[in-house]
């Protein structure tokens, strides 16, 4: 006798197995998947989560109901880097689903109270929070008061210190200060002392940076005499004046720079003939860095992809307000080394015309 096939499944025993897995009754199942009658959100969620665990064969309905507003915090400022992450934010947007809602908050560096107060007290509904802003205790507070009221944090390119926050979006500082160390080290020829230069040390970031590099530099390679760093505040300015200082002083083996305002550290090193003589390390590929290394009077550059960042930033945040299904991946965000070898053929700013 010719072998029976099982009769087919009806789909109402298909609802029955995600009924049980779901510990929901069939008639719910039914009202979820078909987006028929009212169901609180957190059933449909499981709904939804046990029908996709047994891989049931249809279009799924969305889980979110309403608004997802998330805030976005950043110290103001024109640096190329914060740039390019006000271009990421802006190339970001059209990607996400119209009832996520993005709003985008900027506050001076320093103005430490209005920033805290406006992270405790926004003027709408908040389902999370993406932060680059200085180190501070008054902060510290802030952020910490917040997530623990249950609003998802993430920070972006600079850590806050002992704060509960869900996920950092960004590099791993100390180590990018140590591979500039480790560079510095192998390149810079002995003879001269060697100038740290940094952006203000209220952010994480520089401080992690500059801590990193002088670690090496004392672990390694002794005999380069090292001060400590000179907080220049990404102001062209003072990093000028810095390093014209230094080489009145006498011989300058190599410049390690952790923020911006680099234009002041060429025309200093173009004013006493050292362009391409003394060994330069800084951070981020802008236009002008780029150019500098095309030049030879930049050695290498660590960048920390501001692109990537916001999306890395955002996907944890979305994963905690349920619109994405796949956990993002976790640690630190990879930085990358460029030399004048490995330049990119596109401009770190569009439209800058810089190639």
């Amino acid at each position: 006798m010719a072998d029976i096939p099982p009769p087919r499944k009806k789909s109402s025993a298909r609802f029955i197995d995600i009924a049980a897995l779901a510990q929901v009754s069939p008639a719910t199942v039914n009202r979820v998947l078909n987006d028929r009658g009212s169901v609180s959100t957190a059933t449909r969620e499981k709904v939804i989560r046990a029908a996709q665990q047994l891989a049931v064969p249809r279009l799924m309905p969305e889980v979110h109901r309403g608004l997802t507003r998330l805030d976005v915090v950043l110290a103001r400022s024109q640096t190329p880097f914060f740039q390019r992450m006000e271009l990421a934010l802006q190339r970001l947007m059209p990607l996400l689903d119209r009832r996520i809602v993005v709003h985008r908050h900027s506050f001076a560096p320093g103005d430490d109270e209005h920033t805290a107060q406006f992270i405790r007290q926004p003027p709408h509904p908040r389902h999370g929070l993406l932060l680059a802003v200085h180190d501070t205790p008054v902060l510290r507070a802030a952020v910490q008061q917040v997530s623990q009221q249950g609003v998802p944090v993430v920070t972006l390119m600079s850590d806050i210190s002992d704060v509960s926050r869900l996920h950092y979006a960004g590099i791993d500082n100390l180590h990018a200060g140590r591979t500039a160390g480790h560079f510095m080290g192998r390149l810079a020829r002995t003879g001269g002392r060697l100038l740290v230069l940094t952006n203000d040390l209220h952010f994480r970031a520089h401080r992690d940076r500059t801590a990193g590099f002088l670690d090496v530099v004392q672990e390694k390679f002794g005999q380069f005499p090292c001060a400590p760093a000179i907080p220049c505040f990404d102001d062209p300015d003072q990093t000028f004046q810095a390093v014209d200082a230094a080489c009145k002083q006498g011989p300058v083996a190599g410049i390690y720079h952790s923020g911006a305002g680099s234009v002041g550290i060429h025309q200093a090193l173009q004013r006493h003939g050292l362009a391409g003589k003394v060994v330069w390390i800084g951070h981020e590929l802008s236009d002008e860095h780029r150019r500098w290394l095309q030049l030879g009077a930049m050695d290498l550059v660590i960048d920390q992809d501001p692109d990537g960042q916001v999306l890395s930033g955002m996907q944890h945040l979305l994963f905690q307000n349920k619109w994405l299904a796949q956990k993002p991946l976790a640690g630190p965000n990879e930085f990358r080394l460029f030399c004048a070898e490995n330049l990119p053929s596109q401009p770190y700013l569009p439209g800058s015309g810089l190639l």
